[in-house]
């Protein structure tokens, strides 16, 4: 073989078009491979929740913003500390007046994390997976949600997605069930799928997204039966007026139906039992919980 056979040899192999397919990184992030992305983002989580064992979800939506009482004070006195040094800046006085209102949410933290002990404690005897606790899998409430099943020594999902910002997952998701989308459609996709119920705790644009986007596909009879738990009236009725759409005639009065309220874990557990007429779990029929801090 001559050298310049040799050299064109070398060439070959080190070609992208020699690489197998399924090994070619930059082939699957050309545009035109778009729908197969799409079909591994479907497929990837499918296989690995059938692996584990995952029959059913309880997914837990809710604000990034919203941390536990102990780093929401925190929060707040470096804030109010900040403003003190230089009290005429309108700034630092609109971040102490935010951190004071997430402050005084902070106790939302808890509840969704008493609220994902409630369930798994529950619904994770031995080897039984059904109704986990599902997130998107970032902070706030979503961390409060995998933090409650982390303790409470069960498997919980964490369908996280890359963004800009917040895109590390929290570190109480079971390691094989958390998974990382580029899409958001996907994403939202598996949410619903294997979803047993909804609980939606106060939150902004993307936890709204979620919210809409299941009552949609609950109104339109696109997905299964579940109950939609909003939880803290006082901060639902504020945000969203469902009255006023059901009187204005743009959704029909038994639509209002497809929403519940709790104010607690247990009520909103309570809720899902219902739903599903399953036998009502009290807090005495479960271990004491987690310590907080």
């Amino acid at each position: 073989m001559s050298d310049a056979a040799k050299a064109n040899l070398a060439a070959i192999l080190r070609s992208s078009s020699y690489r197998l397919a399924e090994e070619d990184v930059e082939l699957l992030k050309q545009p035109g491979l778009r729908p197969v992305r799409l079909q591994l983002e479907l497929l990837k989580p499918e296989l690995a929740l059938a692996e584990q064992g995952v029959k059913s979800t309880v997914v837990v939506f809710g604000s990034t913003q919203i941390a536990e009482p102990a780093v929401a004070k925190h929060r707040l006195e470096e804030a109010r500390a900040a403003l003190k040094e230089n009290p005429g800046n309108p700034g630092l006085a609109r971040l102490v007046a935010l951190a004071e209102r997430l402050e005084a949410k902070s106790h939302y933290y808890e509840a969704a994390r008493e609220f994902a002990r409630l369930v798994t404690t529950t619904c994770q005897p031995g080897s039984e997976c059904d109704f986990v606790v599902a997130t998107g899998g970032g902070p706030g409430i979503m961390e409060a949600a995998n933090r409650g099943a982390f303790e409470a020594g069960g498997k919980s999902v964490g369908f996280n997605i890359t963004l800009p910002a917040e895109q590390a997952p929290n570190p109480y998701i079971t390691p094989e069930l958390c998974f990382r989308f580029h899409y958001f459609a996907l994403r939202k996709m598996h949410f619903v799928m294997r979803a047993k119920a909804l609980v939606v705790f106060p939150g902004g644009f993307g936890t709204m997204d979620e919210l809409f986007d299941s009552l949609t596909l609950r109104q339109t009879q696109r997905m299964q039966q579940i109950p939609i738990v909003l939880f803290g009236r006082e901060y639902w009725d504020r945000v969203i007026d469902f009255e006023f759409l059901a009187d204005e005639g743009v959704i029909r009065d038994e639509h209002l139906a497809l929403i519940e309220y709790a104010e607690t874990p247990q009520q909103a557990w309570d809720a899902i039992c219902r739903f599903h007429q399953m036998t009502r779990v009290t807090p005495d029929s479960l271990p004491p919980a987690m310590p907080t801090g």
